[in-house]
């Protein structure tokens, strides 16, 4: 989570007037009042009066349905809503409380260790979480304490564990590293390889690598990772070296769409290397935030060790989780989305979400200013630059004057050994459709005429953030 300083309030001592129809019953007594910033205030507020500061200010936040930045749902159906609104004081924790919401988490877990082909969905262990994120870290643990345990004459003392993964991960698993003191083996881009290999993830391992982390939708240009490659090169590895190194998928967006739109793609417990498979339901699962899970192939894959067996409010509890406390409603928007739509109604709704996205990608292109890194043909998302020749705009221009419109579209360097690329990536979700595009498509190509007289780009000084971070 974002850290923040607890400074002063400088202006606490600011009048705000409420409005009369926000006040108190008597429009004139208390019309004027001092709600600090950054400090409690001595006393309480009326409740519509507190309700109209908080909701004011928000107001200035984007558009969420127009954020092309962002992988997370950002619109499900009213029932939905309704669903949400009857589960947000549950705590998903207290499984003896609510048992009927534990057995909706249960549920879940299985449709998905089905649709990944788990080998046995009754013996597949999962969990939700609060991402993918934790989901991530989760799954990072069983890795190491699985290595741990068949180096114990080393560990700790003589060797230090590494994970390897390519250099397009999602920053969770440079914070999973950091956290657990594992060594972050990263493959760095090369040319118009934008994500890991299977050459190179193998020649990064030895007695001392965890796994290898394969992901299913790189953040970066949504991208697939050869996961098969990989596990194929891992086999063969184990062959010549005995190392038996196992693979963790990192599905966070892939996991929800492979399975409907590309079900010859073989990426999943399929492959008997797959240990661990993670997913974000708020993203492509098409719920709310927060919702994640992770799955793993069986037992063997997820240490017993591991496993708190907590006697809480009642009753024994295993779990595995970062997080104690954490709501259940998002659980049961996860469980009402699987029955709604089921596989044809997910296969529909990703096929128009892709269908948008490289019909978008093309009409980019024939603009004849940018040239695509990627198609939407994978996950639903593609990223872009200028084209050759053209100098008097780069993409942090296009980024912050179509921001003007209301589009949040989100302009980034890739990393090391690529940094020299600078692109703009668009996300198309559930809720992004057609019409939208065409709107995004005029906005741009009205922009592009005022673009195009600049003598050069507006620039970028370094200690600027963008508007998008890893």
């Amino acid at each position: 989570m974002t850290l923040h300083k607890g400074a002063l309030d400088r202006d606490r001592r600011r009048t705000h007037p409420v409005n009369p129809f926000y006040g108190e019953a008597d429009p004139v007594a208390g019309m004027d009042t001092e709600p600090p910033r950054r400090t409690l205030p001595d006393g309480p507020l009326a409740p519509h009066a507190a309700y109209q500061f908080v909701h004011d200010e928000l107001m200035l936040d984007g558009n969420a349905r127009l954020n092309l930045a962002t992988f997370v749902t950002t619109w499900m159906e009213p029932q939905a809503d309704v669903l949400l609104a009857e589960c947000r004081d549950k705590n998903m924790i207290d499984k003896d409380e609510y048992p009927r919401t534990a057995e909706l988490e249960r549920r879940c877990v299985a449709m998905l260790a089905d649709l990944w082909h788990a080998p046995d969905p009754s013996a597949t262990i999962g969990c939700s979480t609060t991402g993918s994120s934790e989901a991530c870290m989760l799954a990072g643990l069983a890795l190491k304490r699985r290595w741990a345990a068949r180096n114990r004459d080393r560990y700790p003392a003589a060797a230090r564990p590494n994970l390897v993964m390519g250099a397009n991960v999602q920053v969770c698993w440079e914070k999973f590293c950091n956290f657990w003191e594992v060594e972050a083996r990263q493959v760095p881009m090369d040319g118009e390889r934008f994500h890991l290999d299977a050459e190179r993830a193998v020649a990064l391992c030895d007695e001392n690598t965890i796994g290898v982390v394969a992901i299913l939708g790189s953040t970066f240009d949504g991208s697939y990772e050869p996961v098969a490659h990989i596990c194929g090169a891992l086999d063969a590895l184990q062959e010549r070296t005995g190392l038996d190194v196992p693979v963790h998928v990192d599905g966070a967006s892939g996991a929800m769409i492979a399975p409907f739109l590309d079900p010859d793609l073989v990426w999943d417990f399929r492959l008997p290397r797959v240990a661990s498979i993670n997913t974000s339901g708020h993203k492509y699962g098409l719920v709310y935030p927060g919702v994640g899970w992770a799955l793993w192939r069986d037992q063997d894959a997820l240490p017993e060790e591991l496993i708190f067996r907590v006697n809480y409010l009642g009753g024994e509890m295993p779990t595995f989780a970062l997080n104690f406390s954490r709501p259940g409603a998002q659980v049961a928007a996860q469980y009402y989305t699987f029955l709604r739509l089921g596989r044809e109604g997910y296969r529909a709704v990703q096929q128009a979400t892709r269908d948008v996205a490289r019909s978008l990608a093309e009409r980019i292109a024939a603009l004849g200013d940018f040239r695509l890194l990627t198609h939407g043909d994978q996950l639903p998302v593609f990223a872009f630059t200028t084209a050759d020749g053209v100098t008097a705009f780069d993409v942090f221009d296009v980024s912050r004057r179509m921001k003007e419109r209301g589009w949040l579209i989100p302009a980034y360097t890739f990393p090391p050994d690529r940094q020299d690329l600078s692109v703009l990536r668009v996300v198309c979700r559930n809720g992004f459709s057609m019409d939208l595009a065409d709107l995004f498509i005029a906005d741009l190509e009205q922009l592009l005429t005022e673009l195009r007289r600049q003598p050069s780009p507006l620039g970028r000084p370094e200690n600027v953030a963008t508007a998008f971070h890893h």
